[in-house]
């Protein structure tokens, strides 16, 4: 009858290689490759799992293993430094870094174990302390400062504030945007030519009280003329500009920037008449 043998459980195998080094209190490096070997083989001949995933680690560090073993007993190569290389250099590497972050989880884990004897006491400052402010010693604020001294550093600042100030630009003025309702000041104008029959240019000009108003009044007698609205003459150059009824208009004056394609040659265009031919 075979007796059961509980093997100890190990987390990969360099924990098991780790294992087996202070098991033969060996120095790590200087391992004895064919004694590791040997009883790494023989451990893994004993263990009983079905995840392919844990055996496949450590049949590869027994095919490593088996690769030092081999090259040791080849002649040592030489490095371009004309050093011999020992071939289990990089694993000694491998198993003191492994070694190192164990011993720092078992560290980490007596600090939590340690941690949680501890119970702790939610704060409960009560809000006038946690709202305390230290009431403010003007006399100390001030210190050896007089109102001379405070008004002179004031002038200072106030100086400083006017030099970064343009001279020239500082005297700019806002500019307003002025609305003109171009629908009122249509009728309003052809009313009056109408009404009167003739007027003069200057007329008309005179009745805005804006600049705006004189430009838009200008603009909405040019309409007027496209269209056949109105006549204009003038007898003398300079002169005055008469203006006389000709026709009725019930169109409506677009003097905005967005024309048609087919328009933005003309200066003039942007009506839509309604004139009684």
């Amino acid at each position: 009858m075979a007796i059961p043998v509980k093997l100890e459980v190990f987390e990969g195998p360099l924990d098991l290689l780790l294992h087996l080094i202070e098991k033969n209190k060996v120095d790590i490096y200087d391992i004895p490759i064919v004694e590791i070997t040997q009883q790494y083989l023989e451990y893994i001949n004993q263990m009983q799992t079905d995840d392919m995933n844990i055996m496949s680690e450590f049949l590869v560090m027994a095919a490593t293993l088996l690769d030092i073993k081999c090259k040791m007993l080849l002649p040592p190569e030489v490095n371009e430094d004309g050093e011999e290389e020992d071939p289990r250099a990089e694993l000694v590497q491998k198993l003191l870094e492994y070694k190192m972050y164990k011993y720092m989880s078992y560290e980490l884990k007596d600090m939590q174990m340690e941690a949680e004897k501890y119970l702790y006491k939610k704060p409960t400052i009560p809000k006038e302390v946690l709202e305390y402010q230290a009431p403010i010693d003007y006399e100390e604020l001030v210190g050896d400062s007089t109102l001379q001294l405070l008004n002179e550093l004031f002038q200072t600042i106030m100086k400083r504030q006017e030099d970064k100030i343009d001279p020239v630009r500082s005297t700019f003025g806002k500019i307003q945007k002025e609305e003109v309702d171009l629908e009122r000041k249509q009728t309003y104008i052809f009313d009056y030519i109408e009404k009167n029959r003739k007027c003069s240019f200057r007329q008309l000009l005179e009745k805005q009280k804006s600049k705006m108003e004189v430009i838009v009044t200008f603009l909405i007698i040019l309409e007027l003329i496209k269209v056949g609205s109105v006549d204009v003459e003038q007898d003398d150059t300079f002169g005055e500009i008469n203006i006389t009824y000709k026709a009725p208009f019930t169109g409506v004056i677009d003097l905005s920037e967005n024309k048609k394609d087919e328009e933005k040659d003309d200066p003039l265009a942007g009506i839509l008449p309604v004139a009684d031919s």
